[in-house]
C-alpha cells in the first residue's frame, strides 16, 4: 500500500474510531503531522452529518429521546454502523436493530418498533411512483379473486408491534391522537399494527383495522386476493367490503390486476 493510501485508510479509521480517544493513536503512525491537526474537525462534521441524517429519518424518535440523547445516539450509530453508500439519506436503517440491543435504551422498549415504522415512512417517501387505475376495480365483480392481485400504493408496509406505535407516531406527527392518549396507550401496553403508505406524494401512517395487517402482509408477499382473505383468522377477519372503499379513497389500493399479467 502506498504512503498516501495508508494515510487515507488511517484517516478513515480514525474518523470512525470509538471511543474518540483511540483516534489519535490510529492516525499517528501514518500521519505526516503526528498531531493530526484537523482530525477533531472532521469528526465533528461527521457527527453533525449523522445527527442531521437521523433527524430527517427519525423525527419522532428524536422527540422521544430529546436533543442531547438523540445526538449521542446518532454519534454512537455512526461509529457502530458507518455509512456504506454515498447517499447519506440511505444511512440509518440499522437504528431499530441497534436500539433493540442497546443497554442504554432498555428502559424504552418501544423505541425499536417506532424506529421501524419511521424508517418505513422514510423509505415510502422515495418509493417509485405509480398511477392509479380505478377502472380495473371492475375486475372484482367479474373475475375470480383467486386470479386477482391488488396493486398497493408505493412504499406500502406493515409494522406489527406489541406497543402503540400508530398512536405514538400519530400524536407526534399529526397531533392525532393527543400526546396524553398516546401516553395512556403506552402505559397500558396496548399493542398496535401500523399501516404505512404514500397517498400521492405524502407518506402516511395509521392504525391498522382488525385483520388488515395480516391481509396486507400477504398481499405484499405476492398472494392473490383470495389467498390473502382465506388465510385469515375468522375471529379477527378484515371486513373487506368496508375496507376496500376506504383503501381506494385514501390511495392505499391503486388498481386490480389479473394474476397472469
Amino acid at each position: 500500500m502506498s504512503t498516501l493510501a495508508a494515510q487515507q485508510q488511517a484517516l478513515l479509521e480514525a474518523l470512525l474510531a470509538w471511543p474518540a480517544d483511540d483516534a489519535m493513536q490510529k492516525i499517528a503512525a501514518h500521519a505526516i503531522d503526528p498531531r493530526a491537526r484537523g482530525l477533531k474537525a472532521y469528526q465533528a462534521n461527521g457527527h453533525a452529518l449523522a445527527e442531521r441524517a437521523l433527524q430527517a429519518a427519525y423525527p419522532v424518535v428524536a422527540q422521544l429521546l430529546g436533543d442531547e440523547s438523540f445526538a449521542d445516539l446518532a454519534r454512537a450509530l455512526w461509529h457502530a454502523e458507518p455509512p456504506v453508500r454515498g447517499d447519506i439519506a440511505c444511512w440509518g436503517e440499522s437504528l431499530a436493530a441497534w436500539a433493540q440491543t442497546s443497554a442504554q435504551l432498555q428502559d424504552e422498549p418501544y423505541l425499536p418498533d417506532v424506529a421501524r415504522a419511521e424508517w418505513a415512512l422514510h423509505q415510502c417517501a422515495g418509493a417509485p411512483d405509480r398511477a392509479a387505475d380505478l377502472a380495473t376495480l371492475a375486475l372484482l365483480t367479474t373475475e375470480d379473486p383467486a386470479q386477482l392481485h391488488l396493486v398497493l400504493a408505493p412504499g406500502c408496509a406493515v409494522v406489527r408491534s406489541a406497543w402503540p406505535v400508530a398512536s405514538i407516531l400519530g400524536a407526534h406527527l399529526e397531533a392525532s391522537p393527543s400526546l396524553e392518549e398516546a401516553g395512556a396507550h403506552l402505559r397500558a401496553g396496548v399493542a398496535q399494527d401500523a399501516v404505512v403508505w404514500r397517498a400521492g406524494w405524502r407518506p402516511r401512517v395509521r392504525l391498522a383495522l382488525v385483520g388488515e395487517a395480516e391481509v396486507l402482509r400477504r398481499l405484499l408477499d405476492g398472494a392473490t386476493l383470495a389467498q390473502a382473505l382465506e388465510a385469515q383468522d375468522s375471529a379477527n377477519a378484515l371486513d373487506f367490503g368496508q375496507w376496500l372503499p376506504m383503501a381506494v379513497q385514501t390511495g392505499l389500493v391503486l388498481a386490480v390486476q389479473a394474476a397472469d399479467t
